[in-house]
């Protein structure tokens, strides 16, 4: 039966079939051919998997950052990132890694940030003179940020699927991970902008001009800081952290007057469209995810994993290389969903901190989010820009390189993830 389940995985995915409806298929036709459980199981299971309270913060984090894309805070965090940045050597480069840094703050997806602020950086990019296929691929490589800065969608449905872990701890372990991977970009910007000899996109504001344009950015900013400092201080939940985050959405966008009440119905459909489409697919893998849980495939892989070796740094360097290339085939989360049941159990065999495995699941598979051929975000650049995903691949190469190199750094210094949350209280 396991051989069968992973075979018909892998034909399934070769030839195309939409991954809602590949899970689904892998999760019925199995029991249908053994004929030892009801196949109505699945249906149950389908039920079962968006039947839970939790669930409803991905809906509520989507609206939210669909709210502020329309009330028009992209502009407000560029003039302050661009105040903060712009007269550095190849500031526009740096302008758009924070950018998407301050972006990931408030949307939780790398594909909304991709969108939004990446579409608008890349613009700007390429009319000061920068080469259209490196803007582009800066733009896709730093919206990788979006999930991993809280709040994020993906560590919402990996805590769900995981209860070890609380959203709360993935939010706040999420943040040096993120900062770091904006830092190496940064790094990577400044070495490539003297090398190809990018300008200054301005030079040093006045502290009356930095002020104007942080206070213009401040309603923006307090929304991480209502989210994450609500969920720490014990006011509200992560999902009543979401549901207030799409109230002060609204209220931001309308008494700016950004965000005009003929928008909301266009914003409501593509929300609800997403989550939606979020949610189908969530449902489908809590089946499949069942599946392999009574198929023992976890137990089995781990007996697996340590006959090759009984180290714990061996074991992660393995996950990393695989889930690396299982997001260059697989959507994030129905990866989370699909190989979270698998290896969660190995990793705690390993005696990997919860916490510490989690973040270095997320981050892993963000980044497959632009490794080809799968990589929707390149897809998403690609499409706006209209510059080839084999440019873009070619010219994103040193900038993949850099955050790989965190990915490797927070594998194996777990400190770096683990500190916030215990300084917080959220772990031991």
């Amino acid at each position: 039966m396991v051989a069968f389940v992973i075979i018909l995985f892998i034909v399934l995915l070769v030839i195309g079939v939409p991954i809602a409806l590949m899970l689904g298929l892998c999760s019925l036709i199995p029991l249908m051919v053994a004929h030892k459980i009801p196949a109505i199981v699945v249906a149950q299971k389908l039920f079962n998997g968006i039947d839970s309270f939790p669930m409803t913060a991905i809906p509520f984090f989507i609206l939210a950052a669909d709210l502020m894309s329309g009330g028009g805070i992209t502009n407000r965090l560029m003039k302050f990132s661009n105040a903060l940045l712009g007269h550095l050597r190849g500031g526009l480069a740096h302008v758009t890694v924070m950018l998407s840094m301050l972006f990931a703050g408030i949307s939780g997806s790398a594909l909304a940030d991709a969108a939004g602020p990446g579409a608008v950086m890349m613009r700007i990019m390429k009319e000061a003179g920068y080469d259209e296929d490196f803007s582009g691929a800066l733009a896709a490589v730093a919206a990788v940020i979006g999930p991993i800065i809280p709040p994020s969608i993906i560590m919402v449905v990996y805590a769900i699927t995981e209860p070890s872990v609380s959203i709360a701890a993935l939010f706040i372990a999420g943040i040096i991970p993120g900062v770091l991977i904006g830092l190496a970009l940064m790094g990577c910007n400044y070495v490539l902008a003297v090398k190809r000899n990018y300008r200054f996109s301005q030079s040093r504001l006045s502290v009356k001009e930095m002020a104007v344009h942080t206070w213009r950015a401040i309603p923006v900013l307090l929304l991480p800081v209502i989210i994450i400092g609500g969920i720490l201080s014990g006011i509200f939940t992560a999902t009543e952290a979401a549901a207030t985050a799409t109230a002060y959405a609204l209220l931001v966008g309308l008494v700016t007057r950004e965000l005009k009440l003929k928008q909301l119905p266009k914003i409501l459909i593509q929300s609800a469209v997403t989550s939606s489409s979020v949610l189908i697919i969530v449902s489908t893998a809590s089946a499949f995810a069942w599946l392999i849980t009574v198929l023992r495939i976890p137990q089995n892989l781990a007996s697996v994993v340590a006959q090759f070796s009984s180290s714990t740094y061996v074991f992660l360097f393995v996950v990393n290389i695989l889930l690396l290339i299982a997001g260059t085939v697989i959507d994030t989360l129905p990866a989370v969903l699909i190989f979270l049941p698998v290896l969660a159990p190995v990793a705690q065999q390993f005696h990997v901190h919860p916490l510490h495995f989690a973040i270095i699941f997320c981050v892993n598979l963000c980044i497959g989010m632009v490794t080809p051929p799968h990589g929707p975000v390149l897809f998403v650049i690609s499409s706006i820009s209209k510059v080839s995903i084999e440019r873009l691949t070619k010219a994103e190469l040193p900038l993949l390189l850099a955050t790989i190199v965190i990915l490797f750094l927070i594998t194996y210094i777990p400190g770096l993830v683990l500190i916030l949350p215990r300084l917080f209280g959220l772990i031991r």
